[in-house]
């Protein structure tokens, strides 16, 4: 029997330990994760001749990882986030790697130092205050359907929720005595508690009375259901907000995570502190947050130069100034 090399060893440690236990991700993260190593190795085995099961740390290079990053743009096609991505599983691994093996640090830092493709910023999407006013006032509330979809909406822009999050909840999530709020599983399991706004409190309190969900025997029950009473897919809550974004006449391209990107950009507007709205997006890094702001900026930039065209062009005095201009020529002379 063979013996495994360090690679291996490292990598299944990597994968099954590190990664769930100390990291806490998430099991899709965990598969993304295996996914990048699957097609690396790949790679390593048919286009560089490498042996998948002798394979050793000391046989990587930022020239390896290079042409993998190469290969999965011009072979598979692949976009630049999709390379990015793999590329940060990558540098993921070496991190961990170099703290487990200091022998191999060198070869770690190389590695390391492959950068990310820069890509061109897109402007985040995400729908103004009167765009949102009128898709909550298109579910029809006279019938149950209707106050179902206007509370699912409702809960998913006053929560700045990811979609995964509310269709996850189960009736104990939520509180709605005072104060009203809603606890939220976001990524790494990793739970938060975010204030709901009382019209929200009472769209909840008035559905869970409707669907006969306020026993204690229920509190286990998804929160929203399909007709088949099986919890609400994500293709179902995607249909919901197309559906009432198009009777809106809402043009642009919404998803629901359109939603979270809206309310974050209205609290930033109202003048709410970036690190207030960081804690209620369960964002980590505050850098991801301040995306919002960078994007507001923009915003302002781009209405400013639109009426920019209205104002006179100024001519510099010098140019009507014959003796400045003779001078100028004659300079250096």
């Amino acid at each position: 029997m063979k013996k495994p090399t360090d690679f291996s060893l490292l990598l299944s440690t990597f994968l099954t330990d590190f990664l769930p236990s100390r990291r806490n991700m998430s099991k899709n993260t965990l598969l993304s994760y295996c996914d990048t190593f699957r097609l690396f190795l790949t790679y390593c085995r048919d286009n560089q001749s490498m042996p998948i099961e002798k394979i050793r740390m000391t046989d990587f290079s930022a020239k390896i990882v290079n042409g993998f990053l190469d290969w999965l743009v011009a072979e598979r096609g692949c976009s630049l986030s999709t390379r990015n991505q793999r590329l940060a599983a990558i540098h993921s691994f070496f991190k961990y790697a170099q703290g487990e093996s200091p022998q191999v640090l060198a070869i770690c830092q190389n590695v390391l130092g492959v950068p990310f493709s820069k890509k061109t910023q897109q402007l985040m999407n995400y729908l103004s205050v009167d765009e949102m006013t009128r898709i909550l006032s298109q579910p029809d509330v006279t019938n149950a359907n209707g106050r179902r979809d206007m509370c699912f909406l409702c809960l998913l822009y006053d929560t700045r929720a990811r979609v995964s999050e509310i269709i996850t909840l189960k009736v104990r999530s939520v509180r709605l005595e005072a104060p009203a709020k809603v606890a939220l599983f976001g990524k790494g399991s990793k739970m938060r508690e975010v204030p709901l706004l009382e019209n929200t409190t009472q769209h909840l309190r008035e559905y869970l009375k409707e669907q006969r969900l306020t026993t204690p025997d229920k509190l286990d029950y998804p929160l929203f259901f399909n007709h088949q009473r099986k919890p609400l897919t994500r293709t179902g809550a995607t249909y919901i907000l197309k559906k009432y974004t198009e009777a809106a006449g809402v043009e642009s391209h919404v998803s629901p995570h359109t939603l979270r990107h809206s309310k974050a950009m209205h609290l930033l507007e109202s003048g709410i502190n970036i690190f207030y709205i960081k804690g209620l997006l369960g964002h980590e890094d505050i850098a991801t947050t301040e995306v919002y702001a960078k994007a507001n900026v923009e915003m302002k930039r781009n209405a400013l130069e639109k009426h920019a065209s209205i104002l006179p062009a100024a001519t510099p005095a010098w140019v009507n100034d014959a003796d400045t201009l003779e001078w100028l020529k004659s300079f250096g002379k």
